[in-house]
């Protein structure tokens, strides 16, 4: 049978092509006749006479089905322009219920959303964030070339030539022909069942006139079964609506449009021997055989069908049955990144809340990537592949808008859930005997890859490092066809060129934490293995199996043991057969032993912390960027034990098992127990703040509440310090707390970035809190509201509260004022520098009276004059537990300096905190007010600061010359350099 494409069009007269006209003898020469013409042709119009779909009648001749068929399956121009009642019956099935009801059926159905896609909201749909992939018309020889080396996917995809829209695939090719099947190929992850799922859906809303009836299979659905069923009733089970319509599928004038999901899933066999003809609709027959005879158009030869499937499942259609290949090329223009971008992250409702309140900050998180795009660095090679962009997108959602408690995500479920999108099961081969699981080969290869990266510190590969992992094991055919399987459909998801200058020639991983994902899973599946842990698992299975099979332990244990040590082998299990199961489980204490070691390496602290990693490697790094020649930062890969301990999840692991890597119950169990005590000594250890923000993250991606339990409660102190706060770190200190209800002295929040929203969220965890550091945060009024609340709460244990450097004011102060009336937990209160002014410090001085437990109060720096610092000291004087009060760094006259030194004399227990000096000495809180100075001086006013310590100075050389004491003296000049000292270094900058 000659390739449609290349016949000559279909209004050719039958003379160019066959010939003189037949006869009915003629014909039925042909037909009966064992001439060496093609069998299809034969038996095609055999089948169409002694089938009552396709008989020949008066109105319509044998010349003109057999002229169809050869002439890319177009109608003969000899066919009569008159219409039959027929037709117009057939012109009115487009709009009938039927119809309808199947495009609301269809509707429904694509539209619905995966659970991965809902916690977008419900504003996210096919036709509000879909971005057509880039469509490359291609032909068979590019296809069959030879499968290329490694080697040759160095150089990002260049940007496509002979680009084709999703609407034009069924134009004319260029013979003129129509073209009826159109394969459409693409790598995994470039989109091919997205673009299908919004074909369907445009259909359904209107928008592709050109078939007035669509239906789509899925081959993943049709492979399940072997079943013999007939086309008719395979499409009235699928499709229950179309029972009416089906018996007028035979006819020219229904535009019907049949797709074909995923054809890589079903073996088809296109030799007659393999699969026989069937032109009948009403005739069971497997449904590989269906789908084959719809491709060889001797069923239904009138009907448009499209193909979807993965390169190396292509040659599986001979190219005479296909019209067009199209190639999807993905997301290969930048321009389409930042438009699909652009329409998820400004989605209303992408913060969940639904308001508009967060809109400046999608907006700038757009313009971040957008930025970073430009720079045609790593991410935008990326993100030619769609299934990326989403997980972009999906990630900054869940670094930037997640606002539950305790969040509904976590970072593993986010890379888990996105290879179950992409992978969902699939098999590597369906023609492998072996049925290897897709996700389960890469888990042993790329994972074992990415490894031995994490463990060498690399994050490129050269070629070498491929055919290492790749081709090691290669022993027999089967293997190396699954090698080039996975090349062909697979290998550019995982792996791409890397673009950094002098690095060109080697690959690196698409996104930077998938590397840490695939060797945490090759690790946890236990793929990582001694030669004598796998023997030992394999012969335990085995002995629990069937006892003492030996020719069955024989042919397992010789894969990987030489014949000449079986014997002894065997003798050691007759001896020993309790000592094999428990050499498997040694892996167990392995894999526990690794995350314990890399959850707390030394040389990775002092590093940000992994959410701030990945939010950087998404958006960029702000500020110039390192030059090529500069050496680049030794690589961090401190996700490897977060990932470790995320995918050891009861949810993960679910999603694992759908992918056919399996983690057994009692193996997570035998896990977390082994490193229990491990983890629980090392977390008692000081961690610098941003690597315990990592040991809480890990806590939290475990999502093992006893655990969890266990490792807090030997947190005393939790120091989290300059680390930014945001609302997911929020809910993941929470969510990690509340596993148990144990008291906390120490809890530094200092320069976190905190708001009103953050206090909520922590709420529960500020009630136990002893010390709470809340100082250098973003706290106006609103906050202190929630403050208020937070003191009066009856279960609030909070002694020292410290506020200092926050916008506090005279509205936030009367929240506190209520708080320290009220509070009888509070011993310590700072509010150095929170802008009170004196109308501030006076409402507090009016609630002080009520409060019996306040031993230390600070509203240093708060432009204080002397009437609210008297009044505050004289409230003080009488407070039965006050014992000091700072008043420093306020603006008290020389005559309130006297009056309040004439206080001190008379305090009664009140120490007044106003100068460097007392008296004729040196305080003792000297050392404490010039560090506390140094420590807030990049965030005070630095005039001011200067004016301030001239005075201080000036108090200090007074009271030098008043004294005759020579030790004293020493000890004024000793104070008085330390200022001079600070004051040359705030002048000069340097402080």
């Amino acid at each position: 049978m000659q390739c449609p494409r290349c016949l000559p069009q279909a209004g050719t007269s039958w003379s160019r092509i066959q010939g003189p006209k037949l006869g009915g003898r003629e014909i039925m020469r042909m037909l009966l006749s064992p001439s060496s013409a093609p069998g299809a042709r034969s038996s095609f119009i055999l089948g169409r006479m002694l089938h009552p779909a396709g008989r020949l009648c008066s109105k319509t001749s044998p010349l003109r089905s057999f002229a169809r068929y050869q002439g890319g399956f177009q109608e003969s121009a000899s066919q009569p322009s008159s219409t039959r009642p027929g037709q117009m019956a057939l012109r009115n099935v487009a709009s009938s219920d039927a119809i309808q009801k199947h495009r609301k059926s269809l509707s429904d159905w694509f539209s619905h959303q995966p659970n991965e896609e809902r916690q977008f909201g419900p504003s996210f749909s096919l036709d509000t964030i879909h971005v057509d992939p880039v469509i490359r018309e291609s032909s068979l020889e590019e296809i069959l070339k030879p499968s290329p080396d490694l080697t040759i996917l160095n150089q990002l995809q260049s940007p496509c030539s002979r680009t084709i829209g999703l609407q034009n695939l069924f134009d004319a090719d260029a013979c003129g022909q129509q073209v009826k099947n159109v394969v459409l190929y693409g790598t995994v992850g470039t989109g091919k069942s997205t673009l299908i799922k919004k074909m369907v859906v445009d259909w359904c809303h209107g928008r592709l006139p050109r078939f007035e009836l669509v239906i789509p299979f899925s081959c993943e659905d049709l492979s399940q079964s072997n079943v013999p069923i007939s086309l008719r009733r395979l499409i009235t089970k699928k499709y229950l609506h179309l029972k009416e319509v089906v018996p007028l599928l035979g006819s020219a004038n229904l535009k019907v449009l049949v797709i074909l999901n995923s054809m890589e899933q079903l073996n088809l066999d296109f030799r007659l021997s393999g699969t026989e003809l069937c032109c009948d609709p009403n005739e069971a027959v497997p449904p590989s055989a269906i789908v084959v005879n719809l491709l060889r158009k001797y069923l239904l030869p009138e009907a448009s069908i499209i193909v979807t499937t993965r390169p190396s499942a292509v040659r599986r259609i001979p190219s005479k049955y296909v019209g067009r290949y199209a190639e999807i090329c993905g997301f290969s223009n930048t321009n389409l990144q930042k438009q699909y971008f652009q329409m998820r992250l400004s989605q209303p409702g992408c913060d969940g809340s639904g308001s508009s309140s967060n809109s400046d900050e999608r907006d700038n998180l757009v313009e971040m990537l957008s930025r970073n795009l430009e720079r045609h660095n790593q991410i935008a090679a990326a993100c030619f592949l769609p299934s990326y962009c989403w997980l972009v997108c999906t990630t900054l959602h869940f670094l930037y808008f997640t606002k539950s408690v305790p969040p509904s995500q976590t970072l593993t479920g986010i890379y888990t859930s996105f290879l179950r999108l992409n992978f969902s099961g699939e098999i590597l081969d369906s023609t492998d005997p072996t049925n290897v699981s897709m996700m389960k080969y890469v888990a042993k290869t790329v994972g074992k890859l990415a490894h031995e990266g994490v463990m060498s510190r690399r994050t490129c590969f050269s070629d070498e490092d491929l055919q290492k992992c790749f081709e090691v094991e290669m022993k027999t055919e089967g293997e190396l066809n699954l090698l080039n399987v996975f090349r062909t459909d697979v290998f550019r998801f995982f792996l791409t060129p890397c673009v950094q200058p002098g690095k060109e020639h080697t690959f690196v991983f698409t996104i930077p934490a998938m590397q840490e994902y695939l060797a945490a899973l090759y690790v946890v599946l236990g793929e990582k293995k001694t030669l004598a842990q796998r023997v030992g698992k394999e012969v335990s299975e085995v002995i629990s199996k069937v006892s003492e099979d030996v020719t069955l332990v024989l042919s397992i244990v010789s894969k990987v043991l030489p014949l000449r040590i079986l014997p002894l082998l065997f003798g050691l299990l007759k001896m020993f057969p309790r000592f094999f199961n428990r050499l498997s489980g040694k892996d167990r204490d392995t894999i526990a032993h690794t995350m314990a070691v890399e959850m707390f390496k030394e040389e990775d602290y002092f590093n940000d912390d992994v959410l701030d990693q990945i939010n950087s490697s998404i958006l960029g790094v702000e500020g110039p960027l390192h030059h090529p020649d500069e050496a680049s930062d030794d690589e961090v890969f401190e996700l490897f034990p977060i990932f470790m301990g995320g995918l050891l999840s009861r949810r993960n692991r679910a999603l694992l098992e759908q992918l056919g890597c399996s983690i057994k119950n009692l193996a997570a169990f035998e896990i977390a127990n082994a490193m229990k005590k491990t983890m629980i000594r090392n977390s008692r250890k000081w961690l610098p703040p941003s690597e315990l923000m990592d040991y809480l993250v890990f806590l939290h991606e475990f999502q093992n509440e006893r655990f969890t339990a266990e490792a807090i409660r030997s947190l005393r102190a939790i120091n989290l310090s300059s680390i930014k706060m945001t609302p997911l770190k929020c809910s993941i200190l929470a969510s990690v707390m509340g596993t148990t209800s144990h008291e906390v002295e120490e809890l530094n929040l200092s320069s976190c970035h905190l708001d009103v929203s953050s206090l909520r969220t922590l709420f529960l965890v500020l009630l136990r809190c002893q010390k709470l550091h809340l100082q250098l945060n973003s706290l106006g009024p609103e906050a202190c509201r929630e403050i208020r609340d937070l003191l009066l709460h009856d279960k609030c244990v909070v002694s020292t509260l410290r506020l200092s450097d926050n916008p506090v004011t005279e509205q936030g102060a009367k929240y506190l004022a209520e708080a320290i009336a009220g509070n009888r937990s509070l011993t310590h209160l700072s509010l150095l520098h929170t802008s009170l002014g004196n109308q501030g410090v006076e409402v507090i001085t009016q609630h002080l009276a009520q409060n019996q437990h306040l031993k230390e109060l600070d509203v240093g720096y708060n432009s204080v004059t002397d009437e609210a610092a008297l009044g505050l000291v004289e409230v003080a004087k009488r407070h039965a537990t006050l014992k000091e009060v700072h008043l420093y760094f306020n603006d008290i006259s020389e005559e309130g300096k006297r009056a309040l030194h004439a206080l001190r004399r008379d305090r009664d227990g009140v120490q007044v905190l106003v100068f460097l000096t007392v008296g004729t000495d040196v305080s003792d809180y000297w050392a404490f007010i010039l560090s506390v100075v140094k420590k807030n001086l990049p965030n005070w006013d630095r005039e001011r600061v200067q004016q301030h310590l001239s005075l201080l100075l000036q108090d200090l050389e007074c009271s030098r010359r008043q004294t005759g004491n020579p030790w004293k003296k020493a000890k004024f000049l000793r104070v008085e350099n330390e200022v001079k000292k600070m004051l040359v270094k705030i002048q000069q900058g340097t402080l």
